[in-house]
């Protein structure tokens, strides 16, 4: 059972009597004071802004010396029962990530009319450097109280430093021209032009063109610096689409509000010359906070029961999309419900014929495991409880997953209860195509756009057009 906290009633105060606290200023502590008190000041939080101001670094809001202040209060000297009168501080010396300030509160003087208490302040770091200096005047508990420790909740902050980092990747590359397909919605059609707007793509907008422009219109969206193709119904803004992309008009295609399956017809059709040899699949790129690494899953809105042949196609396609965003040679988590080849399931005996195909050069570019269960692929801690030893176990790059189904909510889990953010591709064609949703946020739409670039620049440096073209 955890030590029990008592408090220091009004009655048994000391003048000199004094109490401290300790802390270690970490970038959380910063950012969490941050979001509490809606202080976004660059200084405390940008490190290119600061390096330029006079600290030439980092450091905390004043106000978080001041808070150890208060938690000395209202834990320790007099604790539980500590009502706040006021406070002055004055802010001798900044703070530093890394530093560990001390905060002492010192009692100078006691009111017995009004149970109020005087306490000095000061706070200073670990070079023994004053921090704050200050007084306090609190209404002291009459009774005493003895509390257990108190185990505060722990708290999770969710960055979307992995998805930054993507879009910066993009940031030297020439905007890809991409045919939006039936952008009929607010959502598509902003989604489109906030992608343009960050220099990710070149939008051609192809659907009905008095629809578009009345939808731009009703939601004050600039649309007249691209190009707008006139085609009234979706089934046909797809084959004119596709068509845009078999002619070199475009690199990429991006769904707009039209039913997947219409412009995916359109994308294998013959005539249209966008199939290649390598099976059309789905890729979601999902940022975990919770995991250290990029993380693909793979098939989730395409291939809904695939064959074995078919995985070939799809987990080669995830490795090379992996290569292209900067993992050399990804590890590949051939998922099942168990780590053991089991004859009744049907997933484990293809991950054991994937691994051998890729140990005979079968497969390329990337480190297979299977079957793996979801655990054991990204928590090494669970591989080692299993005894499980293996390069991919809790390293995993890219998940395969046995079906549609078990991909689809396994992205959706991780995205609305994990607070992941994702995005979303159709690789296997001969041009990227960002499958887009209408529950997609703006930071998942254009890291979509940005897969979408990185692979269209790719493309061009593998394929580069003819000299005169």
């Amino acid at each position: 059972m955890a030590a029990g906290v008592d408090n220091v009633p009004f009655d048994e105060i000391e003048i000199g009597q004094s109490a401290s606290m300790s802390r270690q200023l970490t970038m959380d502590d910063i950012e969490l004071f941050a979001t509490v008190s809606g202080n976004t000041n660059p200084v405390h939080l940008d490190k290119n802004f600061a390096a330029n101001t006079s600290h030439h670094k980092i450091i905390a809001h004043g106000m978080w010396s001041g808070a150890l202040v208060s938690g000395v209060l209202g834990s320790k000297l007099p604790g539980s029962g500590t009502v706040y009168l006021g406070q002055n501080l004055n802010f001798e010396h900044t703070v530093g990530l890394g530093d560990t300030v001390t905060a002492t509160v010192t009692v100078i003087e006691k009111k017995p009319a009004s149970n109020i208490v005087i306490l000095d302040c000061i706070c200073v770091n670990q070079r023994g450097e004053v921090i704050v200096t200050g007084n306090a005047e609190v209404v002291a508990p009459t009774q005493k109280v003895h509390r257990d420790a108190l185990d505060l909740p722990e708290v999770q902050l969710i960055h979307h430093d992995q998805h930054d980092a993507l879009l910066h990747k993009c940031d030297d590359l020439v905007p890809v021209p991409t045919a939006v397909v039936y952008p009929c919605n607010e959502s598509s059609l902003r989604g489109a032009v906030e992608a343009a707007e960050a220099g990710l793509i070149s939008p051609v907008l192809v659907g009905p063109a008095a629809l578009i422009k009345e939808i731009a219109m009703t939601f004050d969206l600039d649309i007249s610096p691209y190009r707008l193709v006139d085609v009234e119904l979706a089934p046909d803004a797809a084959e004119t689409a596709a068509r845009l992309a078999r002619d070199g008009e475009v690199e990429a295609l991006m769904k707009g509000s039209l039913h997947t399956d219409e412009l995916m017809g359109a994308v294998v059709r013959k005539e249209n010359c966008l199939r290649t040899r390598s099976r059309i699949s789905h890729v979601f790129l999902m940022n975990v906070p919770t995991y250290p690494r990029p993380l693909l899953i793979t098939d989730a809105a395409i291939n809904i029961a695939p064959t074995l042949e078919d995985k070939v196609h799809i987990v080669q396609n995830a490795i090379n999309l992996a290569r292209v965003l900067g993992v050399a040679k990804p590890n590949v988590a051939i998922l099942s419900a168990v780590e053991n080849i089991n004859l009744k399931i049907p997933s484990t005996l293809e991950a054991a014929v994937l691994c051998k195909m890729a140990d005979r050069g079968q497969i390329t570019g990337g480190v297979l495991d299977g079957p793996l269960a979801f655990d054991n692929a990204i928590s090494a801690e669970a591989a080692k409880t299993k005894g499980i030893n293996s390069p991919v176990a809790g390293a995993a790059d890219i998940l395969l997953v046995p079906d549609l189904e078990s991909g689809n909510m396994l992205a959706k889990q991780l995205s609305f209860l994990a607070n992941a953010d994702a995005a979303g591709i159709v690789l296997g064609a001969k041009v990227p195509i960002i499958l887009t949703s209408r529950a997609d946020n703006l930071r998942s739409r254009l890291a979509s756009c940005a897969v979408a670039a990185l692979l269209a620049t790719a493309n061009r440096k593998a394929h580069p057009a003819p000299a005169g073209n």
